[in-house]
């Protein structure tokens, strides 16, 4: 499988959480301002993005199935640890993460002054360096729900390289 390379794309959408006490987390930095999204670990819809991206270049499924909502082990799980673990898995199928590019949507917070943490972040869970991490922002320019500040979506690009005396991509090599 050395030198065979696949892309892979990944999509996350939270809404806020009405809990006002809940942190904004996104891209494994926690945001000072800004509510906190509803999910089932730390809602970081960034690295969801990314696990999705990076599991759908490898074929092997979705973070749903990985990290179901319905497990009470995934309750408020640090995403920094789930895209850890998709790193391990994609390993273990003979993949190692090659780079990564996203973009969060929201009207609010701004998502410019923390672009750097995420990148580092992100950089850090998937043995990269900062330099094959992209992170931009954008707003939906007041339409839809994103528009409507009910909540926050990111996509995510992945590129993934085979690697000598890796598994075979079966479930077999699956973590």
């Amino acid at each position: 499988m050395s030198g065979r390379t696949r892309c892979g794309i990944g999509y996350d959408v939270h809404r806020f959480s009405p809990d006002a006490g809940r942190a904004l987390v996104l891209g494994g930095v926690r945001l000072p301002e800004g509510r906190g999204l509803a999910g089932h670990s730390d809602a970081d819809v960034l690295l969801h993005a990314i696990a999705d991206a990076l599991l759908g270049a490898a074929a092997l499924g979705d973070i749903g199935q990985h990290f179901p909502p319905d497990d009470a082990r995934w309750r408020d799980a640090d995403s920094r640890d789930l895209l850890a673990r998709v790193r391990a898995s994609i390993a273990a199928a003979g993949w190692v993460p090659v780079n990564v590019d996203a973009t969060v949507v929201a009207e609010a917070p701004r998502i410019g002054p923390h672009v750097a943490a995420m990148r580092a972040a992100i950089a850090a869970c998937l043995g990269l360096d900062v330099d094959a991490v992209g992170v931009k922002a954008t707003t939906n320019e007041g339409m839809g729900f994103v528009g409507r500040g009910e909540g926050i979506a990111a996509l995510a690009v992945a590129t993934v390289e085979g690697v000598a005396g890796g598994g075979d991509g079966s479930a077999a090599g699956r973590a």
